[in-house]
């Protein structure tokens, strides 16, 4: 049968900032009304980054707005801390590579995979302005050869 995957939200800001190194997989510790929100795809990953606290897993900065059909009180805070869900060996590679190569976590996607909420999690390097400069241009470059690829 085969995983069912369906993808609720993206970061394509991130493959623009960041080179991607490394992609993990992990799970969320959420509240039900997050949940029915992100089923909603009421989600926003753009701002969204990860920080390993006292051994664990952080996703700090990512909105999920509150559930409409929920009363407020009962409804969650949309920019909380959610822990996130890896193994030990995971959080211990992260920190070294975190704290010794200056490295960011970013989250790349929030999916839904045989029911359970997942993050894909990439371990990734800043690029500095000439590079985003570089990529842009690459990109340009491709679509006018296509073009004149398509003319012919």
């Amino acid at each position: 049968m085969g995983d069912s995957i369906k993808v609720l939200s993206e970061n394509r800001q991130a493959r623009f900032q960041y080179d991607i190194l490394e992609t993990y997989e992990c799970g969320l510790v959420l509240l039900g009304t997050e949940v029915k929100s992100i089923r909603a795809g009421k989600v926003n990953l753009r701002d969204g980054f990860a920080r390993i606290r006292n051994g664990e897993a952080w996703l700090m900065n990512v909105h999920i707005s509150p559930h409409e059909g929920t009363n407020p009180s009962y409804n969650h805070d949309p920019l909380r801390d959610r822990k996130l869900l890896l193994h030990k060996q995971e959080i211990r590679k992260l920190v070294g590579k975190v704290e010794q190569k200056g490295l960011t976590l970013v989250p790349l996607k929030l999916y839904l995979k045989n029911g359970c909420v997942k993050v894909s999690l990439a371990l990734a390097r800043g690029k500095k302005l000439h590079d985003k400069r570089q990529a842009l241009k690459q990109r340009q470059d491709k679509r006018e050869m296509e073009r004149a690829m398509k003319q012919r």
